[in-house]
């Protein structure tokens, strides 16, 4: 397994392998990766500063439509005690995502960063999915380099791979046709990462995508890994179908612990896989880092989009360390490039 896969390759050893063989396979390039025997985790928050989004994706449960009932953007004096709350609980970074919100011009975003740079200099910001990026570049007809420079000129430190779901344009068109391109995300990331700008990269299983499509969207991630190296980690989990529009059985644990495996052997440049605790539950969770993933994700002080689905796992500090730990390995916190912060909680 030292040689790197291709597609027609990944799809033998799928089908030519259970789900616990895969596992094997996908945990022993995981202690070849990381043999120090640890476990990383962030403590960080979810701030969703809007629900209003012209996207409308079939699969989301959590956006409201311009002018529809129920549709919200928080004040800046309510960002900032959500951040104040987030400090106070020893965090150190926020996630601030939202919708494609037709009512922002780009001096909110500035000016919100630049606000929470002044009154916490010290936490990270990770913010503004390529989906975003690519919308704000489109409604202020201005290169999306422009947007990247002024969000980190602003204060923003580093961007998440949201609105990835799947990286195929059948399947974008069939769940979130307004949403941008498969070739659009990639380009916002190369030109982030290309500014200098850390990411990650996400996957959503189970929103009907053949196998193929799947490959499909570890390709792209791949070979643009391959030309800028500017992916921290990969995140995938599975489509949570309560409360969307959409009519499909969720995928399962198997489904999503195989697949798991696959992508670690397949991501052969991407050093860091997230385990979906969010989705998957706490033991499901902890399995995974038998499956491939070295890395726990967030405590997730707040969590809105996935919980819009009736989904509700909360995983404080201490239970997370203690999953860690049962599961035989040492929990660390992190930054959002994986440096090791302190160890002392």
């Amino acid at each position: 397994m030292n040689t790197r896969l291709n597609k027609n390759e990944a799809r033998y050893v799928w089908d030519m392998n259970d789900v616990f063989t895969l596992g094997g396979l996908a945990h022993q390039r995981r202690m070849e990766m990381h043999p120090e025997g640890i476990v990383t985790y962030i403590v960080d928050r979810n701030i969703n500063y809007t629900n209003v989004c012209v996207s409308a994706c079939k699969f989301c449960a959590f956006f409201r439509g311009p002018g529809e009932e129920g549709g919200y953007v928080l004040s800046t004096e309510e960002i900032l005690s959500k951040v104040q709350q987030t400090v106070d609980l020893g965090g150190y970074q926020i996630l601030l995502q939202g919708g494609m919100n037709p009512d922002l011009p780009m001096g909110y975003y500035t000016e919100l960063l630049r606000t929470l740079k002044i009154h916490f200099p010290g936490v990270a910001v990770h913010g503004f999915s390529p989906s975003e990026v690519w919308y704000l570049s489109e409604k202020e007809t201005r290169p999306v380099d422009d947007i990247l420079t002024d969000l980190r000129r602003a204060g923003l430190d580093s961007m998440p791979g949201g609105g990835a779901e799947i990286l195929n344009d059948e399947v974008r068109t069939r769940v979130s046709p307004r949403k941008c391109t498969a070739d659009q995300w990639i380009s916002v990331m190369e030109k982030a990462h290309g500014l200098g700008m850390r990411t990650t990269a996400t996957m959503m299983l189970g929103q009907g995508e053949t196998f193929a499509q799947r490959m499909e969207h570890l390709d792209r991630l791949r070979d643009l890994q391959d030309r800028t190296g500017g992916f921290t980690a990969f995140i995938p989990w599975t489509f949570q179908p309560r409360n969307t529009r959409m009519v499909m059985p969720e995928a399962s644990s198997h489904e999503y612990l195989k697949f798991l495996a696959l992508c670690r052997l397949y991501l052969d440049n991407i050093d860091n896989i997230q385990a979906s605790w969010v989705t998957q539950g706490p033991m499901v969770g902890q399995l995974a880092l038998f499956w491939g993933a070295n890395d726990f994700g967030s405590t997730m002080l707040e969590e809105n989009v996935v919980a819009a689905t009736g989904v509700h796992f909360l995983l404080p500090e201490s239970q997370l360390r203690s999953l860690v730990e049962r599961a035989g390995f040492r929990p660390r916190r992190r930054s959002m490039d994986y440096t090791l912060r302190e160890e002392a909680v």
